[in-house]
């Protein structure tokens, strides 16, 4: 599949985290979805470093981080250093995203920019060449739990017509209110990394994991194109 799905722990048991992380490895996840909150830029305290160095001693999946954090740029090093993958940054975060990008491939590590709902498509145009990863909230950060927003549809498409032009390798993710019902929806929209919380880690997390991956797979076959999702403008 050309699709990543990126379980987010945020939504997981943390008690049985073990248990459940080997159940979305088993099941064929590639990806780990990890909500970092510092309780500023958004209300909500999550984990830090420690956390993801103890997941990161233990699984070979992609550690894609996601800082939901003031001023990123003090912790671009000890993020890298706990084994994440992949850094993604709040537009609105920082004064200077480009500088911040910029350290996180400076120290090996693949780089991601998040918009929130209210922020335009159009204010990530001048990083774009340089990201790994456009990701494009379809909740308000910081707490899972929410409904996917409608009018990111919209701005996936916008995503995926201002990429092709300018970095059609980098990948587009969306992140939040990802479910069974609207997945699709999503994908021919523009989106090829799927981050869902509640949809995988409520109920039987191996058979969730595995359902939406199944439904991925489904929906790759009738896109209408053969590259990746949204690549074209005819969704």
């Amino acid at each position: 599949m050309n699709t990543i799905l990126a379980p987010s722990i945020l939504a997981a048991d943390f008690y049985n985290l073990q248990t459940q992380l080997e159940s979305v490895e088993a099941a064929g996840a590639t990806y780990l979805h990890l909500d970092v909150m510092d309780g500023i830029f958004v209300r909500q305290i999550t984990f830090g470093m420690p956390v993801i160095k103890s997941i990161r001693n233990h699984t070979s999946l992609t550690l894609d981080c996601h800082l939901m954090v003031k001023n990123p740029e003090r912790y671009i090093h000890d993020f890298v250093l706990s084994g994440a993958d992949i850094l993604t940054i709040h537009l609105e975060a920082t004064d200077d995203p480009g500088h911040v990008i910029t350290r996180i491939h400076e120290e090996g590590c693949r780089a991601g920019l998040a918009l929130n709902p209210g922020t335009p498509i159009e204010a990530a145009e001048p990083y774009a060449k340089d990201l790994d990863q456009l990701v494009i909230m379809s909740v308000n950060p910081g707490f899972g739990g929410q409904r996917f927003l409608p009018s990111s549809i919209t701005k996936l498409r916008e995503a995926r017509r201002i990429l092709q032009n300018l970095n059609p390798a980098a990948r587009i993710e969306v992140d939040g209110g990802i479910k069974p019902d609207n997945l699709e929806t999503a994908l021919f929209a523009g989106a090829d990394v799927l981050v869902a919380g509640s949809a995988i880690f409520a109920g039987d997390v191996k058979a969730n994991t595995e359902k939406m991956l199944h439904l991925i797979e489904d929906c790759e076959k009738r896109l209408p194109h053969t590259g990746r999702a949204g690549d074209t403008g005819t969704v």
